[in-house]
């Protein structure tokens, strides 16, 4: 019960809704599930109130294991104490914990512990207690033990000092004052390395250190260092470019601790306290606060870039399809020319093929190879990825557009992650006999009729609509991309007859196991004809079903409700709604059918828009019929263009130049913004102003300060 009085006061919920919750999620219930379905249990809770109550619930859980764990520990080295157990119960975070239990870590050996086994550890009590009635070396001369290696008083001192400079380093409160003072007034230094200063201004081409001139002499206080920094910080270590440090208060702390530590009228020990609080300090406290500092301020700016990277994920699967359009899609290439695929309305391929149009080559066969295939499949939509040779590819497709004066537009399409589905075991499965670049052309296409049912083909980190995320927690990243997918897919719906695998998989309650046995069983008894149909596939229990059903569309169904966000449970309460003749209000009927109020308003939501995609209410795709160039903008130019990444500074916007634009997040609007997501999404298309272009390092800095 305490973890659940604890997330309804950080989630700001009441306690019934937090405890129904946990029991539908530990009821093996999926998120998109819960929150479809069970909102009159939950409160109506969305996807990502439910996601965050979830992660919460684990990490609380987690807690308590540790707390329990730490307690038996202590009791069974009998150092567990009521103070102990208070601690440990007000304990908020796993931090708190380890420092709570840091004292009584059995350690590996230290100098404390070398000191201890020397017999001075009563030398250091004695010592510590700062109420001597003789000298310091009067008193070590007592522990003198030439057999244990103390062969003088100074021996004995030295060993006394590394005993309470461990045990000050050890000190709960000692710590935690240290590291909220550092975190406070301390700050985050950068320095090229050793290796790169000695080398001075190297022309070679292999010296990165270009890409972190803003780092080589930076410092910025810890407490307000942003996440985008931290984690450019860490790369530059990584690739040894640069020296991090974090540089503290010493003065400060020195003072605080010895107002803390210091006895007052206790001057035969006073300077030898003061030096082993400085030594504890320096060599003890610092180091270890350092690298917490260092690892809480990695945890959050990958939180931070997680969070951002997870919102551009779901601005990107659920741009509006493309549909109705046979669509000749281009993978751009140099070498070894642009292979090319024509995939009708329903994705399926017509036909593919290799042309050469780049610098260097007659491009009038190309041209007239592309437009035989325009011709003979209608093609009224031309796909070209953005990678190598874009450019190029696009003059050459603007220039056949306008000497036949063809009635086709194009559009240049982010294809990251087509080359990894490419060279996968699904896209060799699924064309064996095209070339690797060939299934990445077929990609491109299918990706601009249906965003969504291609992407999820891909791991999710390659997709390219993050920032660092080579250099996060991958299993964190990889979970929370992976449940991104899920709430859109279930939120979409899915063609329980023409969804690949991939996107099966991302059906709520369906494994990747049984999405296979799905298309297995489609294969053999052929198309489903009705959703209770699926509980013939094998491996596909009630539990999955009840899952999973409703997120499962069949167009085709004689059940009408078949294609629709009803779950079959509610089938039902649907047609006794249809049978009604009533001018009730919605609250009344829902009484009436003895139905929740949000079920019953989202049964009448499907049966208004049966089978509505919820994508078609965003704006469609830029498209073009003409080329832009670098050297055709001009300061002051107001241009159309589409917000391909979103980063914590601001947003990059294709406007036709294959080169991205930098909108700033100071030039997003006239007002105070937190963050980028606050004005734009991914894929939204904005009118923006060139305020400068580098033409050099073809860099282009644009405005939406339009007035």
């Amino acid at each position: 019960m305490e973890i659940v009085t604890q997330l309804s006061t950080e989630l700001s919920l009441k306690v019934g809704q937090v405890q129904k919750t946990i029991e539908l999620i530990d009821d093996g219930n999926t998120i998109p599930f819960i929150a479809r379905y069970r909102k009159e249990v939950t409160g109506s809770l969305d996807d990502e109130q439910l996601r965050q109550l979830h992660e919460r619930l684990i990490y609380l859980r987690n807690l308590q294991d540790k707390k329990s764990q730490v307690y038996n520990l202590l009791q069974e080295q009998n150092n567990l104490t009521d103070e102990l157990a208070a601690a440990l119960n007000l304990a908020t975070t796993l931090t708190e914990i380890e420092d709570i239990y840091r004292p009584y870590r059995p350690k590996r050996r230290t100098r404390a512990t070398i000191a201890e086994e020397k017999g001075l550890a009563p030398l250091a009590d004695i010592l510590f207690a700062q109420n001597l009635s003789t000298s310091i070396e009067e008193t070590a001369a007592n522990f003198i033990d030439p057999e244990k290696g103390v062969l003088t008083a100074q021996d004995a001192i030295d060993g006394a000092n590394d005993i309470i400079a461990e045990r000050i380093s050890d000190d709960t409160n000692c710590r935690k004052w240290v590291r909220n003072i550092t975190w406070q007034e301390g700050f985050i230094n950068s320095a090229k390395s050793a290796k790169k200063a000695d080398a001075k201004d190297s022309p070679k081409k292999d010296d990165k250190i270009g890409v972190y001139d803003m780092y080589a002499e930076f410092s910025e206080p810890i407490r307000k260092i942003v996440g985008h920094r931290i984690l450019a910080l860490n790369r530059g270590e990584k690739e040894k470019q640069l020296k991090i440090t974090i540089e503290a208060p010493i003065e400060k702390i020195q003072a605080g601790l010895e107002k803390r530590l210091l006895k007052p009228e206790s001057p035969k020990t006073e300077q030898f306290i003061i030096s082993a609080i400085l030594d504890s300090y320096k060599r003890l406290t610092a180091p270890a606060v350092e690298r917490e500092i260092r690892a809480t301020l990695t945890e959050q700016a990958e939180e931070g870039a997680i969070r951002v990277f997870s919102e551009n994920l779901r601005q990107l699967l659920m741009q509006p399809p493309i549909k109705g359009r046979v669509v000749l899609a281009i993978d751009p290439g140099f070498r070894t020319g642009c292979k090319w695929a024509v995939v009708d309305e329903t994705g399926k391929v017509l036909e593919t093929g290799v042309v050469y149009c780049t610098i260097g080559t007659n491009t009038a066969p190309s041209k007239l190879e592309l437009k035989k295939r325009i011709d003979k499949y209608a093609v009224n939509l031309i796909a070209i990825g953005n990678g190598t040779a874009s450019r190029e590819t696009e003059q050459v497709v603007a220039e056949l557009i306008q000497e036949n004066t063809l009635s086709v537009q194009y559009i240049i399409v982010n294809e990251a992650g087509a080359s990894v589905y490419s060279a996968s075991k699904l896209g060799a499965e699924e064309f064996p006999h095209f070339d690797v670049a060939l299934r990445s052309a077929v990609s491109i296409g299918r990706r601009l009729q249906d965003p969504l049912a291609e992407l999820v083909k891909i791991d999710p980190k390659s997709i390219g609509v993050g920032q660092y995320q080579h250099d996060m927690n991958q299993k964190q990243l990889g979970e929370t991309l992976s449940g991104v997918v899920e709430s859109c897919v279930n939120k979409v719906g899915v063609d329980l007859n023409t969804a690949s695998p991939s996107l099966l998989a991302y059906v709520a309650g369906i494994t990747p196991s049984v999405a296979k046995q799905i298309l297995l069983y489609r294969e053999e008894h052929g198309k489903f004809t009705e959703r209770k149909e699926l509980l013939q596939v094998n491996k596909l229990g009630k539990k999955a079903f009840e899952q999973c059903a409703g997120f499962l569309r069949i167009p085709d169904s004689t059940n009408p409700l078949d294609n629709t966000a009803v779950h079959p449970e509610s089938y039902a309460i649907a047609e006794q709604f249809l049978a009604l003749q009533t001018e009730d209000t919605i609250e009344k009927i829902a009484e009436q059918l003895a139905v929740g109020l949000p079920t019953l308003q989202d049964i009448v939501q499907e049966l208004a828009k049966p089978g509505r995609d919820p994508r078609e209410d965003l704006p469609p795709p830029l498209l073009r019929s003409d080329v832009l160039e670098l050297k055709d903008l001009q300061e002051g130019m107001e241009l159309k263009g589409t917000v391909r990444n979103i980063v914590d500074f601001g947003a990059f916007v294709d406007i036709g130049v294959h080169h991205d634009g930098l909108v700033h997040i100071s030039q997003m609007s006239n007002k105070r913004i937190k963050h980028p997501l606050e004005i734009v999404g991914v894929g939204d298309v904005i009118t923006v102003k060139v305020m400068s272009v580098d033409f050099s390092r073809s860099r282009i800095a644009l405005t939406m300060k339009l007035g």
